[in-house]
């Protein structure tokens, strides 16, 4: 499977293909497209990688779905229990922007505590239900990068996690999408993430707690998965809110989260 990529151009969005250091456009208007129909062809047009104004992998994703607490060292030092079934939340597109994209704070009268949390994502690639988990990785189209933006305290202002969870404009995904052919399991990949150049985490996707075969299995019992679907596996340890005393994003500051195998997004925040 090529790299493919979402890019903003001429007032639209379209599906690319990478090629070397460029971009070959593909006449669909964004990845979820041409995993949906399972084909795009080339329209000849290029653009630079490092230029093109990438747009959210998925523009339009059916389904967010986010797992909670899923690295054994994250789950430690949160001072968790490990626990016995994934935790599930939901993100709304409205959260997601592009892997260079501003990352637009809230006002500081509604939130000072936004955190970082770099993840493996997951891009379902075939509709499935009720798969098992041997079977689960034939669903995967493969994987990107994702920052689920969390702002702790409308996190934790009631037991359900959404409201700190979907704040607009928190949330890149990207830069690519990178095959289970090149990256299997998904296992065995180093994830990092770093503000204003200091790494804050570093892990190995080795440390999820319930492997991508067992999301896929486990939230296909749940619901119809469908192409170009988005599942984010959880954060490694390192995030602000477990740090003495908290650290938090703030204007100017730089996040960059990566992983191994597929690259990197890297936005500045900034206020209203």
């Amino acid at each position: 499977m090529s790299h493919l990529t979402t890019v903003r151009i001429a007032g639209a969005t379209r599906a690319g293909r990478v090629d070397g250091d460029e971009i070959v456009l593909l006449n669909a208007p964004d990845v979820g497209a041409v995993l949906r129909t399972g084909e795009a062809t080339e329209s000849g047009e290029r653009v630079a990688f490092d230029e093109a104004d990438l747009a959210p992998l998925v523009a339009h994703p059916g389904k967010i779905i986010c797992v909670g607490v899923n690295y054994l060292d994250h789950i430690a030092e949160m001072g968790r229990e490990r626990p016995d079934f994934p935790t599930y939340f939901g993100k709304y597109r409205e959260a997601l922007v592009g892997a260079r994209d501003d990352l637009i704070l809230p006002d500081p009268s509604v939130s000072t505590q936004i955190d970082w949390e770099a993840e493996l994502a997951i891009v379902i690639g075939r509709t499935v239900r009720n798969v098992s988990t041997s079977a689960a990785i034939d669903a995967v189209a493969g994987y990107t990068v994702i920052n689920d933006g969390t702002v702790r305290d409308w996190q934790r202002r009631t037991t359900q996690f959404l409201a700190g969870k979907t704040f607009e404009g928190l949330s890149p995904l990207g830069p690519v999408l990178v095959g289970t052919d090149e990256l299997g399991d998904g296992s065995g990949l180093e994830i990092r993430c770093e503000v204003n150049g200091v790494t804050k985490q570093l892990s190995s996707t080795s440390e999820l707690c319930f492997t991508v075969a067992d999301i896929v299995a486990d939230l296909s019992t749940i619901l119809t998965l469908e192409p170009g679907d988005v599942i984010a596996t959880g954060t490694p340890s390192g995030v602000g809110a477990a740090r003495n005393p908290p650290e938090w994003l703030a204007d100017g500051s730089v996040l960059r989260c990566s992983i191994e195998g597929i690259g990197a997004t890297e936005n500045r925040c900034r206020l209203p």
